[in-house]
Order: C-alpha cells, then structure tokens, then sequence
C-alpha cells in the first residue's frame, strides 16, 4: 500500500511559522519528487513548491518565495514545508503529492499537477489573528 500523510497544519497567527511533514508509507520516498500544493475555499489547487527526488532542485511559487522552505530528510522518509511570515492568504488545505518523474518539479507546478501518481488527504492550515 502506498500512502502519503501531510501533518503539522494548524492555526497560527499572521507572521507566525509552520512546519508541513509529508511522511510516506508502504514505500520510500528516495527515488520520487516531491510537491506540495495547497486549495483555498473556493479557488483553484496551486502550486506551492517542489523537490526533486535528490533534493538538488527545488521550486517555489512566487506568493512564497522567501517565506516557506522544503527539504527532506530520506532517513526519516518524509518531505518537509517549512513556512515563515505566514499570511491570511496562506490559508488553505496543504497537499503533499509525489511521483517518479522528474519533470514533477517544475516551475510551474500547477500546470503539471496532474501528473502526480500519490497525493495525500490535506492538512488545514489557518491564519487568522
């Protein structure tokens, strides 16, 4: 069984900071791409940001750049999304997705989400004073 679980959402206050674990499980994370996507009430599922399966590439949407940060650690088989100076407009359901494709992690992420095999059930993430 392969299966994906985002954990680490919560409420938080603006400026605050989260950290998203993606952790996986019935297989290792080493050989795939990670992506993380996130959908708002009533708007479309973005982007977010990527990493490729070396951890070498990594790509973020412009909304984010210079707040949230990904890494991932293959002892611990899970993908992390570190976010800093959260924002009321972060507010969203944040999904992991990975797949063995390189071409996952692409700048534009959004156009080329479905090409993601695992996706995870979502974790909320609120910003709210």
């Amino acid at each position: 069984q392969l299966q994906l679980v985002e954990s680490g959402g919560g409420l938080v206050q603006p400026g605050g900071s989260l950290r998203l674990s993606c952790a996986a499980s019935g297989f290792t994370l080493d050989y795939y791409n990670i992506g993380w996507f996130r959908q708002a009430p009533g708007k479309e599922r973005e982007g977010v940001s990527c990493i490729d399966s070396s951890g070498g590439t990594l790509h973020f949407a412009d909304s984010v750049k210079g707040r949230f940060t990904i890494s991932r650690d293959n002892a611990k088989n899970a993908v992390y999304l570190q976010m800093t100076s959260l924002k009321p407009e972060d507010t969203a359901v944040y999904y992991c997705a990975a797949d063995r494709s390189p071409l996952v992690c692409h700048p534009a992420l959004a156009t080329i989400q479905y090409k993601y095999d695992y996706w995870g059930q979502g974790t909320q993430v609120t910003v709210s004073s």
